[in-house]
């Protein structure tokens, strides 16, 4: 496909102000109680060209609850935005960048639930305005960042290769001083058109899009080190980590490319340094051994991954003394909730600790969230950014540096779906594919469509997959309680569990797209699903397995089911045969309720024994069910996509429609 671009002329505070508004007011985290909320937008914004840079004044808006932190006061794409505690006067002189475009000023109010919407300036001025008090001291880095790709590389619901691609093309345009980061599991739980090709084409549509550094999720280990070393071997960009055991990052590596606890990247005249660092419940998450190694020794070793900011903050130090101007960090943890006047979460507990960082990324927990930590007069402030996963958006970040120290910083969460509109500050904005990135993944699909998009059945309606968190992560969901009933029934046993992490998509999936034609895959059904779907929403290559466990153990399981990182853990059990309640209030260890039968007997805490299905990864302590499920007693049986294509086509030989089963309160939150 030919790339084509479209000229556009800066159009002042109408088309950028209604850009900002349209992505801001679809993405911020909605507040979780009445009386917390996010902030009001300022108001009466008025602006005017003074001796260093921008004047801009406004009024608060109504205090909320949590209280505003600061305000941020930026001009788009390209600009130098400048953070303003909340205690201090609704004034300030906002730096100018050279060659930073023209541009509207506008003022967002944040507190720890995030942004307000934007308030624009009464005036807009054109880059020769700004040319006239911009200053050689005054810096501006532009970041670009996504996380949790999971191979998503097909235009559809994801920007693609090929959007993803011309889209940080025309972002860079904008500020020579622009890197892009990933924050973790770019591969993995992927489409086919990823896993059917041991995850190259998702590397080589990264290196398309010239993406800079890439911390590791936990996904990227959900093959072995050797398949990890490939990856490595074929990327463009720099793999990060500083929270690996000593000797991790020696066996990292294909070649001359191997994985570094830091990296410093020179763009537009700024020494860009990059950290990062990955979950350690990748130990519970990977199939036990995929973080096994042989040191030059021959020994075995595995990777132990340390919680906590040590290392970060430790490789932080190093980058500054190495010579870099601003460090950013990538950790793949992630926001949960905004709730009783707080942003909860491994992100936001780690990004409270973590010291001189201008920006941090986070990941893993496939939601949207942004803030700014204030500082203090010592302290810069630093932007915190996450998006969902699947490459719906990205971030895109710009961080203002006055004579070396950093002032401030503004984020923009890009929309796909918003992708044509989105207003860089540049004179064109690119609105086609980029047409090699494009070619690339045709490549792959051409190979893919005739094994793939083969019928496998026909359904009566869209599985569901939603929710912030998805609900297979945080309640009973139609999918959940469909292949935890085939797996049951399959093998006649008393129970079936299947951890939620393990369905990756709604179903037809959306991020698979056949190339066939005549498929019905949109309307109120019956829809058609084809064996690509299939591999999409089940992508792992899981064994069902079947073993034996008590009531003291089932108890167990099911506790570790919803604590973690509840809402949003893969470990959330999907269930059959039994039903539970639980209390997500309550401690970590105590939140089950009752379990009991599906008439009603109560499941003791005791050492009855019961029949149960589950999948191999479960049985041997994957998601954390360590010790539970009786791996000596276990049999592997088959492959669980298997069972779940065989049943699907077993109803369309039948002539019937495979029906989306209702939710029957099997499993209920209370409290």
């Amino acid at each position: 496909m030919k790339q084509t671009l479209i000229s556009r002329k800066f159009t002042g505070f109408g088309a950028l102000a209604t850009a900002i508004a349209l992505l801001v007011s679809l993405l911020i985290p909605t507040a979780q109680a009445n009386t917390y909320s996010l902030p009001n937008a300022p108001t009466n914004v008025t602006s005017y060209i003074g001796a260093r840079g921008v004047v801009v004044k406004w009024t608060p808006g109504a205090n909320v609850a949590p209280g505003v932190t600061g305000y941020v006061v930026s001009a788009g794409a390209g600009s130098c935005p400048i953070f303003v505690p909340a205690r201090n006067s609704s004034v300030v002189t906002m730096p100018v960048v050279d060659g930073q475009p023209g541009g509207t000023p506008v003022v967002q109010a944040v507190n720890a639930y995030g942004f307000s919407k934007p308030a624009a300036s009464n005036k807009s001025y054109t880059a020769a305005q700004l040319a006239t008090v911009a200053s050689s001291l005054n810096k501006a880095v532009q970041v670009l960042q996504l996380s949790d790709l999971h191979g998503a590389i097909e235009v559809g619901g994801s920007f693609g290769a090929a959007l993803l691609t011309s889209n940080w093309n025309a972002d860079r345009a904008a500020n020579k001083a622009t890197i892009a980061v990933s924050s973790g599991d770019n591969i993995g739980a992927a489409p086919p058109i990823s896993t059917e090709f041991e995850e190259l084409p998702t590397i080589e549509s990264l290196n398309a899009a010239k993406l800079d550094v890439s911390v590791f999720g936990n996904h990227e280990h959900d093959r072995n080190i050797d398949h990890l070393n490939k990856m490595i071997g074929a990327s463009d960009f720099q793999w990060v980590v500083s929270n690996y055991s000593a000797g991790a990052l020696d066996v990292l590596k294909s070649g001359a490319k191997q994985a570094k606890t830091y990296t410093i990247i020179e763009r537009g005249g700024v020494k860009i340094g990059v950290v990062g660092s990955n979950t350690p419940e990748t130990i519970e998450q990977v199939f036990p051994g995929n973080l096994d190694y042989k040191d030059a020794s021959g020994a075995k070793k595995t990777i132990v991954i340390a919680p906590g900011v040590a290392g970060i903050n430790s490789a932080i130090a190093e980058a500054k003394a190495a010579g870099a101007d601003v460090v950013i960090a990538v950790i793949h943890q992630g926001w949960l909730e905004n709730a009783d006047g707080v942003s909860k979460g491994l992100f936001n507990e780690l990004a409270a600790q973590i010291k001189g960082a201008a920006a941090i990324y986070g990941g893993h927990s496939h939601q949207t969230y942004a803030s700014v930590i204030p500082g203090s007069s010592r302290v810069a402030p630093t932007v915190l950014g996450q998006v969902r996963n699947a490459g719906v958006e990205y971030t895109r970040t710009q961080i203002c540096m006055k004579s070396g120290k950093v002032v401030g910083q503004s984020i923009q969460h890009v929309l796909k779906a918003a992708a044509a509109t989105i207003n860089t500050g540049v004179v064109s904005t690119v609105t086609t594919q980029d047409a090699a990135a494009a070619a690339m993944v045709k490549k792959y699909k051409d190979q893919l469509s005739a094994k793939l998009d083969v019928k496998i059945g026909k359904v009566s309606g869209v599985f569901p997959r939603g929710g912030s968190p998805a609900v297979e992560r945080s309640g009973e969901t139609p999918m959940g309680n469909y292949i935890a009933d085939l797996m049951r029934a399959k093998y006649k046993t008393d129970f079936a569990i299947q951890n939620g992490g393990g369905i990756r998509d709604t179903f037809p999936a959306k991020t698979y797209v056949p190339a066939a034609t005549g498929l019905v895959r949109t309307g109120a059904g019956p829809l058609d699903v084809t064996l690509g779907d299939a591999f999409t929403v089940f992508p792992f290559g899981n064994q069902i397995a079947t073993t034996v466990v008590t009531g003291a153990n089932l108890w167990k399981a099911l506790e570790n089911g919803v604590g973690g990182n509840y809402p949003g853990d893969g470990r959330f059990p999907q269930i059959s045969g039994f039903k539970f309640s639980f209390d997500a209030s309550k401690p970590i260890g105590s939140r089950i309720v009752e379990v009991t039968k599906l008439d009603g007997t109560a499941i003791a805490k005791d050492s009855k024994e019961y029949t149960l299905t589950t999948l191999d990864f479960v049985i041997y302590g994957g998601d954390g069910y360590v010790n539970v499920f009786s791996p000596a007693q276990a049999k592997v049986q088959g492959a669980l996509l298997d069972v779940f294509v065989d049943a699907l086509k077993a109803d369309m030989a039948a002539g019937k429609v495979t029906q989306v089963p209702a939710a029957d309160g099997r499993i209920k939150k209370v409290g």
